[in-house]
């Protein structure tokens, strides 16, 4: 079995057990917005906090290979934005919905163990996909502003919103601070780096579980027997085409031509092809914003990177 289907395995396995669980009503019905207050507000602040604070900056200033897959995320950002106010000109908070699923991969659950597994012992594969995390977090601070801004129904000044939206994200201060403390080569105490590494460890699989019961909450209040509808599925192929195919794309072409190093642009690709991260989805629940076309997307994007990984992997590393 290929390497690359390791992670990517488990990743389905816990939305499933959360698919079942839902369905079997073994925990209460809220049980999935619990875990998503849980997850935005304690577990996904702590795994940026501690994995910022514990990568040298030395290691995150590969200048190529963080405009080459900048430049790509944005560039994605910005196409699926602009097509989407297109079709839908008024729906600005969809577009922006619709951006974050196209661009915001799993480098932080999938991309950290997969660059372990294709490169063993390499520590630049780590600082590649810390890298991307970090990068990935911008573009994520980017939409959440965006959300903030389009939220708000008083007169205050975009600046004051973004400033405040900012400084009260959770995710965004945990992120600032662990680059501030990588910065100032600053040591956690042992025990209490162990205790935030031990909390952010969870979140991805809460957040994997309460997106596998939300598919299930879904399923249950479809008017028809498909479980998702014909605009959804073009929402769902539409994003994940830019998400998987078109963002690698980009990031190769980009990085060739900043004569970046061949192995960086390797992880590079590998890392822009991932599917769409599972904090995306606690975004739109908290804006209430594409969440059910979010969730079904990043089950539809995570099934399909079953075929597109293990190619691209003989493609870059064969």
């Amino acid at each position: 079995m290929p390497a690359v289907l390791t992670p990517l395995l488990a990743v389905f396995g816990i939305m499933l057990i959360g698919t079942l669980v839902q369905k079997t009503k073994l925990l209460p019905l809220e049980t999935d917005q619990v875990l998503n207050q849980y997850v935005y507000y304690i577990a996904f602040p702590a795994i940026m906090l501690i994995t910022l604070a514990q990568t040298p900056i030395n290691d995150i200033l590969h200048w190529g290979y963080i405009a080459g897959f900048s430049v790509a995320m944005l560039i994605s950002y910005v196409i699926t934005f602009a097509v989407s106010l297109l079709a839908s000109p008024t729906q600005k908070a969809v577009a922006t919905m619709r951006a974050l699923n196209a661009t915001f991969g799993n480098t932080a659950f999938i991309g950290m163990p997969l660059m372990a597994i294709l490169f063993p012992g390499n520590q630049v594969a780590l600082a590649a996909a810390a890298i991307a995390s970090l990068l990935s977090v911008l573009i994520f601070a980017l939409a959440l502003v965006s959300l903030e801004v389009l939220g708000s129904n008083n007169q205050t000044s975009a600046l004051k919103i973004v400033t405040l939206a900012l400084i009260r994200n959770p995710i965004v201060v945990g992120s600032v601070i662990g680059i501030s403390l990588s910065a100032m080569t600053v040591t956690l105490p042992d025990s209490l780096a162990l205790m935030i590494k031990q909390l952010g460890m969870t979140s991805s699989p809460c957040a994997l579980f309460a997106i596998g019961m939300v598919l299930a909450k879904s399923a249950q209040h479809q008017t028809s027997k498909q479980l998702i509808n014909y605009q959804q599925l073009i929402d769902i192929s539409a994003v994940n085409m830019v998400k998987l195919f078109i963002q690698p794309c980009i990031t190769f072409l980009l990085m060739t031509s900043l004569k970046v190093d061949s192995q960086l642009i390797s992880m590079g690709v590998m890392l822009a092809a991932l599917p769409t991260a599972a904090s995306v989805y606690l975004l739109a629940q908290r804006y209430n914003t594409l969440v059910i076309t979010s969730a079904q997307g990043i089950l539809f994007g995570t099934l399909v990177t079953f075929i597109s990984l293990p190619l691209l992997e003989a493609l870059l590393l064969g």
